[in-house]
């Protein structure tokens, strides 16, 4: 017996005692125009519109479709949509526990439907990218021949974990995170609705936020804690749901934290603050804080990498290259995983050598720049490919480099008006000791106090 999204009996018994569902299955979408964010997946004439038949798509409609983002954010609310908006025969696998075995199962039922009854198939396959590349594989024919129309759910990059081959013959749909106004809307319509809380209580605006930060984004999630905390109010007698009776429900303390005001950037002055003070633990601390009061976490990647550059430098090289694959992390996962991520490069910065050379160079040689202290480049080392630039001098005398013992030639680079100031002063912490005596050695070649 293939697998169906939802079994005959589990439908039986919502329709007999709706309120014995969970709140997140009983406000799931029945049309694509109840469906919580994605609007630019839904635009009239889109893939997922034809797929549900909407603008009669017939030959022309999509043959498979990759529905790409993090937990929570609908996916496979869109699928469920797709069953119910369809006649079409609607059959779930997940990767987690399917195999090619039952693959070919559902693709052989899906032929026996089609020219037997003339009944299509889709196939809302969850979990894609922890298919191998071989059970991948054993899609291709069903999907390149249509015999099934396939809806594949992932929450990880699909040019890194499909293969081409399937990607190449399917839509690929990113789906953008909720936000907190997505959430907002979904929270009030199940407040409301009847299928829902049907008004049994209330949501004032300060639990209202708390629930929105512990959501991180996730409809799922909002929805469960919602239910929580309005089960224990009505337990209580209370009409509507206190930020205390919410905590109580969901065990997670309210994070004092305004994100559109000052302890935003007070708790993240004190994160990048710690960070050059080399304290790790108060460094994580705060960290927490930030992904705990539902941060960005692109947000927290970027004051990292500023991070890396103004108080790290060349002291630790490596700091910064850390901080950019954290951001490049965070921006494929998002929460909760990134959390992981954001906190291994925390700790790699905060226990890093220090060092503010590279910033405070850049803005010495800005402030000369901008006093004016700017002159003409050199004549030898202008231009001289152009015709007639010989005629002006431009580029004579000039020495390469690269011709010569040590590969420095003795000659001036500097306009005149900056001629010998230094702007980088390394430090002797960790490698950047290394750079110090690099620079001081290149100093003296450039002034032809030293030959090799």
């Amino acid at each position: 017996m293939e697998p169906d999204l939802f079994t005959a009996a589990a439908e039986d018994r919502q329709e007999r005692d709706p309120a014995g569902s969970p709140l997140a299955v009983r406000m799931r979408p029945r049309t694509l125009d109840e469906v919580v964010g994605q609007q630019h997946l839904l635009k009239p004439g889109s893939p997922l519109r034809r797929l549900v038949g909407e603008g009669n798509g017939g030959p022309a409609g999509p043959s498979s479709v990759f529905l790409w983002g993090p937990p929570g954010i609908g996916k496979t609310t869109l699928a469920y949509v797709v069953s119910q908006a369809t006649n079409k025969r609607f059959v779930e696998l997940s990767a987690i526990t399917a195999g090619v075995k039952e693959v070919r199962a559902v693709i052989d039922g899906a032929r026996r439907a089609s020219g037997g009854y003339g009944k299509d198939t889709v196939l809302f396959l969850d979990e894609i990218h922890r298919f191998s590349k071989a059970q991948q594989d054993s899609l291709l024919p069903a999907v390149e021949n249509r015999w099934v129309t396939l809806i594949a759910a992932t929450t990880e990059n699909p040019y890194f974990s499909v293969i081409s081959p399937l990607l190449s013959r399917s839509l690929l749909l990113t789906l953008e995170p909720l936000t907190d106004d997505d959430l907002r809307g979904l929270l009030h319509r199940a407040l409301t609705d009847g299928r829902g809380l049907g008004g049994a209580v209330t949501l004032p605006e300060d639990t209202e936020a708390h629930l929105l930060r512990i959501a991180g984004g996730d409809a799922r999630r909002a929805l469960t804690a919602l239910e929580a905390g309005a089960g224990s109010a009505l337990a209580k007698g209370e009409p509507e749901i206190t930020l205390q009776t919410l905590e109580e429900a969901v065990d997670r303390a309210a994070v004092k934290y305004d994100r559109a005001g000052d302890q935003h950037y007070d708790v993240a002055s004190a994160l990048i603050k710690s960070i050059r003070g080399s304290d790790v633990d108060a460094a994580l601390h705060y960290l927490a804080r930030m992904i705990e009061a539902g941060e960005d976490p692109r947000f927290i990647a970027r004051r990292l990498m500023i991070s890396a550059s103004e108080d790290i430098g060349l002291a630790d090289p490596s700091a910064l290259q850390t901080a950019v694959a954290a951001a490049q992390a965070v921006a494929l996962i998002g929460f909760p995983e990134a959390r992981i991520t954001l906190s291994q490069a925390t700790i790699a910065l905060a226990l890093a050598p220090k060092s503010n050379a590279a910033y405070l160079a850049i803005d010495a040689a800005l402030a000369d720049v901008r006093a004016g202290k700017a002159g003409p480049v050199p004549p030898h080392l202008r231009d001289g490919h152009y015709k007639g630039a010989e005629k002006l001098g431009h580029g004579q005398g000039y020495q390469y480099p690269h011709d010569l013992p040590g590969g420095i030639a003795a000659q001036q680079y500097a306009p005149d008006a900056v001629h010998g100031t230094r702007y980088y002063t390394p430090t002797r912490h960790g490698a950047e000791a290394r750079y110090a005596d690099v620079a001081e050695r290149v100093r003296d070649r450039l002034r032809g106090e030293h030959s090799d």
